[in-house]
């Protein structure tokens, strides 16, 4: 019999109405309680209190769940019981559903069906049913006194108000017996949750639930099985009783959780009207938590993925090695995202070689080799060319079960990241996401490290062009160098240094410093090295060379200037050396006398670039048996540590204790002095100059 409309009645003294228009919020329920309890209190009908409160929690929170319209809340109380009608304001038709005091057996798999909440208004309710309303539809339960005689069903009429109505008894007008779970058990059912401070609440949790569910139905034993889709198989969450008889018809629920959790409720109980409903009921509340802890998991797992992701980076980042960077990548994979992993690089030809691998289990690396340098139509290199074909991933299989990611760099295809399944189970889609970044990065860092490789080579190619391969072996003069360049290994530095003959039979020594660096200081380098050579080649005397040099870079322009010293050497009286020294702006070398001890000598002079017009005043300075002349580079004086320098004073300091030693001694020792004085590695190019006279 189909409810067209609420009962109602004309209303009298000993009646207690309350209507309340309440928000869709999910505090709706508790208000709507609130209301229900203070009518209640009014009537004193505290003994109705459990079942009204239970069943208007359930039709609140469905009216806020599914209508998300504002609801009207009416409770109506008399001497007898209670009525309450929650109506809302969303279109669209309404299921028929039967009043009665309860439905027989056949009907509550029907009611189960349309929602779990109608079953617990079915269950405790004398009656219950739908009102069609013009803005909308309401739901309505009557509840009456264990003790009272409710009147009969033909004092129903059409209205908004509430009234008691009828219930509908057997053959010979005796009320229907129904037993069931009582309103205490049920709300306890219903308002049991995790513990929210444990570690793991889910498994007390699914163990109090099953114990509820069976005492409810009368179950003798039950379980709840769970596989979170780790690897670890479907384990026992929760257990209650003796285990299930495998040889019996077990009451299975499974669990309305997402991928990759999956799991079910198993009961070993008769079949019973309220059995399934309720395990399903109580199914569906488990669930609600174990997809917050799927999603809570998810959640941290994708956090630990982007610090692994943020430490991987930052590790590919550091190395510029390629070889380096290429044995990194599978040492980050495994085991952690697979049990083995292999890095193919392509050569010129395309041809797929192995750079690196790992496997989780050392002594399989011998026998992985071994399979991933084998050729053939089915053979794991055929799809990693295949990968590289398609740009995208391939499944590998047979004894190295797994697949394998192009390495793209830019554009370009470097090769294959190859990994390996993990040994429990497959990858799921958010490993596979991580693999495919994970394969990015290091097809990056692999790239920026060919490329560093790649301008690391031509720095120290230009700059072995700039200095001479090998110093000139003189008789009684000793020639020594030492050059360190900066710390970035990619840079082509601005100093240099070069001893060539002259015309006239003497020798000239050539320390320069050209600001900055890179490719455009070389260039300067370059052309201040070969100008000096083709100048005092053709016989200029040095002070032209150093005006001709000067015009050059002024003309040139650019921005480019330079310091230069200028030394020619040659015979002078008896076993002396003369030597005519020009600085073009460059500091003043160091004397060392083999008895006096080190001081600087020299005039300055003006920067070569700067100005159209120079002065480099000429200094003859005599050498005697086991005197050197000691020239350096800024980066000697400004090298740094912290806010001291170096400075000319200390390289002075440095040198006076090396007085006889020979020309390569003096060098390396200045040299190692210069460097050792900061952990630092040089911010500037070190270039140590000596000549020493070497006559007996």
């Amino acid at each position: 019999m189909a409810a067209e409309a609420g009962p109602t009645t004309a209303g009298g003294p000993d009646e207690h109405v309350r209507r309340v228009r309440l928000p869709a919020d999910r505090r709706t329920p508790a208000t709507a309680r609130a209301v229900v309890r203070s009518v209640l209190a009014e009537a004193r009908l505290e003994e109705l209190l459990n079942e009204a409160l239970l069943l208007t929690t359930e039709l609140s929170t469905n009216a806020v769940e599914h209508a998300r319209t504002e609801l009207d809340i009416e409770v109506v109380a008399d001497q007898v019981g209670l009525s309450v009608m929650v109506s809302d304001y969303a279109p669209g038709p309404v299921d028929e559903l039967t009043v009665g005091v309860r439905n027989d057996s056949a009907d509550i798999a029907e009611v189960a069906e349309r929602g779990r909440g109608l079953l617990l208004v079915d269950h405790f309710a004398s009656c219950w049913g739908t009102t069609y309303l013009p803005s909308g539809k309401g739901v309505w339960f009557r509840l009456d006194r264990p003790d009272g005689t409710p009147p009969r069903r033909d004092a129903l009429a059409e209205g908004r108000r509430l009234s008691p109505c009828t219930a509908v008894g057997d053959v010979d007008g005796n009320p229907a017996a129904t037993t069931g779970p009582s309103a205490a058990a049920m709300s306890e059912l219903m308002q049991t949750r995790p513990d929210p401070y444990a570690d793991d609440p889910l498994p007390d949790f699914a163990t109090d639930l099953l114990a509820r569910l069976a005492t409810m139905v009368g179950a003798t034993g039950g379980l709840v099985r769970l596989d979170r889709g780790d690897g670890q198989g479907t384990q026992v969450l929760a257990r209650y009783g003796r285990p299930p008889r495998t040889d019996s018809e077990l009451l299975r629920v499974p669990l309305a959780v997402q991928r990759p959790y999956s799991g079910e409720l198993e009961l070993d109980a008769v079949p019973s009207a309220y059995a399934r409903p309720l395990a399903a009921l109580t199914a569906e509340r488990l669930s609600l938590y174990l997809e917050n802890d799927r999603l809570r998991r998810a959640d941290i797992r994708r956090q630990a993925w982007l610090t692994f992701l943020a430490e991987a980076s930052e590790l590919l980042a550091q190395s510029l090695d390629v070889e380096l960077t290429m044995a990194l990548v599978p040492q980050l994979v495994v085991p952690r995202l697979g049990q083995w992993c292999a890095v193919h690089i392509a050569d010129e030809w395309g041809r797929l070689n192995l750079a690196a691998a790992s496997h989780a289990d050392e002594s399989v690396l011998p026998q992985l080799h071994e399979v991933l340098r084998e050729t053939g139509a089915e053979s794991i290199q055929a799809r990693l060319r295949e990968a590289i074909r398609i740009g995208s991933q391939v499944p590998l299989n047979g004894l190295m079960e797994g697949f394998a990611v192009p390495l793209v760099a830019r554009g370009q295809r470097l090769g294959t990241l190859a990994v390996g399944r993990h040994q429990r189970h497959r990858h799921d889609p958010d490993e596979v996401a991580v693999l495919e970044d994970v394969a990015r990065r290091a097809a990056l860092a692999i790239e920026n490290a060919r490329i560093h490789a790649e301008r690391r080579r031509v720095a120290q190619t230009l700059q072995q062009s700039l200095l001479p391969p090998v110093l000139p072996v003189v008789e009684g003069i000793g020639f020594a160098a030492e050059y360190v360049p900066t710390g970035d290994d990619a840079e082509v530095g601005g100093d240099f240094y070069d001893v060539l003959p002259l015309p006239d039979g003497r020798w000239l020594v050539v320390i320069g410093d050209v600001s900055g660096k890179g490719v455009q200081a070389a260039a300067v380098t370059g052309l201040v090295r070969d100008v000096i050579r083709v100048l005092v080649g053709d016989g200029k005397p040095l002070p032209e060379a150093l005006t001709r040099l000067n015009e050059t870079l002024v003309e040139r322009g650019g921005g480019r200037y330079c310091t230069l010293a200028l030394a020619a050497v040659g015979p002078g009286e008896g076993n002396q050396l003369d030597v005519s020294l020009h600085l073009a702006g460059h500091d003043r070398p160091v004397l060392l006398r083999s008895a006096d001890g080190a001081s600087f000598v020299g005039t300055g002079g003006t920067a070569l670039g700067l100005l159209d017009t120079i002065t480099s005043p000429t200094s003859v300075i005599p050498l005697d048996p086991g005197d050197a002349l000691i020239f350096y580079t800024d980066g000697v004086t400004e090298r740094r540590r912290g806010r001291e320098l170096f400075g000319p004073d200390r390289l002075r300091e440095a040198a006076a204790p090396l007085a006889g030693y020979s020309a390569d001694v003096v060098a390396a020792r200045l040299r190692s002095t210069a460097i050792n004085f900061s952990a630092e590695p040089p911010r500037d190019d070190i270039a140590v100059l000596v000549i020493r006279n070497d006559a007996v």
